[in-house]
């Protein structure tokens, strides 16, 4: 080796490091350990920031254990309408999410009390609503009738998909009649509406709920802000279209922490269950 040469290190191998430890908080901009936000339901720890939760961890932090009954699993989309490439793109969300559609429907109990419940998934085409998360919500909703439980939605959703057309517009008619008929037969419907919930699930099941439930600072309307304030011309109020602001303006009935959720579920479902 010249003296000028650069010395070879006797071991320069890099080792193999996950590049998914570490989260930034959109909120706060603190760095979180993935374990540590995962121990903590994807709530920030240092800012309280609700991150997106799936609905199988969703479903984890609310049912008694051992309860959880998932109903309807094997339903998935066809693509009646030939949309472009439609398939392909259901197929690899398939592949990516181990989900066949935006929504997982069961029996549980929660603190003690039988219900249906049904958690859409923002990770499987933005949680969009097609004809099999209609179907699966208005059949669940039909078990909780026949079975004489309360109903759980949680949403999560960007709307209507737009790749089932009319057929998914339908689905909002559909699912609210089915809660009217709930409604006739006496029972509790509780709706959870966790960030984002817009569109035409905004517009139906999502916020008829006898009781409208938030997490904090979810966005909740129809159109995103942008396009409002561009059809408007107008600026729009400080916090348009947060949980904090429905509850101001009487669309939502309480804001709830995620780790207050199953506590606040139970003890509802034990005031509203008739006797």
């Amino acid at each position: 080796m010249g003296i000028f040469e650069r010395p070879r290190l006797r071991n320069n191998k890099k080792k193999d490091m996950p590049n998914d430890l570490w989260t930034k908080c959109p909120e706060c901009d603190a760095m979180i350990h993935t374990l540590d936000l995962k121990q903590n339901d994807q709530v920030c720890t240092s800012c309280d920031h609700h991150f997106l939760l799936g609905s199988l961890e969703r479903i984890a932090s609310i049912a008694d254990a051992g309860t959880f009954e998932e109903t309807n699993a094997d339903l998935y989309s066809k693509n009646p309408l030939g949309f472009h490439k439609y398939e392909e793109k259901i197929d690899m969300l398939r592949k990516k999410t181990g989900m066949n559609d935006a929504v997982v429907t069961g029996r549980l109990n929660i603190d003690g009390s039988p219900a249906m419940i049904a958690v859409m998934d923002f990770k499987f085409f933005a949680g969009s609503m097609g004809s099999v998360v209609g179907e699966k919500i208005t059949r669940a909703i039909e078990t909780a009738v026949k079975e004489k439980r309360g109903m759980v939605i949680i949403s999560s959703s960007s709307g209507a998909r737009m790749q089932e057309g009319m057929l998914s517009l339908m689905q909002m008619a559909k699912t609210c009649a089915a809660l009217a008929r709930l409604s006739e037969h006496g029972l509790p419907y509780i709706s959870l509406l966790t960030h984002p919930t817009t569109g035409g699930v905004t517009a139906s099941f999502a916020t008829i709920g006898d009781i409208n439930l938030a997490e904090p600072k979810c966005m909740i309307g129809f159109a995103g802000p942008r396009v409002v304030k561009e059809t408007t011309h107008q600026d729009l109020p400080p916090g348009f279209q947060t949980a904090e602001f429905m509850l101001e303006h009487g669309l939502v009935d309480s804001i709830v922490r995620r780790h207050d959720v199953k506590k606040k579920l139970g003890q509802l479902l034990s005031y509203m269950m008739p006797l």
